[in-house]
């Protein structure tokens, strides 16, 4: 009976690395907002994901999509317009967090409704 207590705990710490290791890659206030932004349109400009996520600042959205980079969660092109565009899509590996998103974004509305009430229209913001 010990072992089977033992081995439910090992299981149990290999769960809570997990979940680190993912808290470490998404933390912060704006890298699901970015995510986010990114899988509704599939592409998004610098700009676009600017203007998507309030309160950004362009210093911020900067360090922030380079950080999703260097974690293989999004990618970065540089278009050969006048003035030069750059545009940013998931990888593979970031389109993993689809799921993740969506199931944010249920239970957010859901959550908005039932502290806000079920009444009152879904606020933005």
């Amino acid at each position: 009976m010990g072992c089977k207590i033992e081995e439910f705990q090992q299981e149990q710490k290999k769960r809570m690395r997990a979940v680190q290791d993912s808290m470490d890659v998404l933390n912060g206030k704006w890298k699901i907002s970015i995510i986010s932004s990114i899988c509704c349109y599939g592409k998004r400009r610098f700009s676009d994901i600017l203007n998507d996520v309030n309160g950004i600042s362009n210093r911020m959205l900067s360090k922030e999509l380079k950080e999703l980079e260097i974690n293989q969660l999004v990618k970065r092109t540089v278009l050969d317009t006048q003035p030069i565009t750059v545009q940013y899509e998931l990888t593979e590996h970031g389109n993993t967090l689809q799921t993740i998103i969506n199931n944010l974004t249920d239970w957010g509305i859901v959550h908005r409704k039932k502290i806000v009430g079920e009444k009152c229209p879904i606020l933005v913001g």
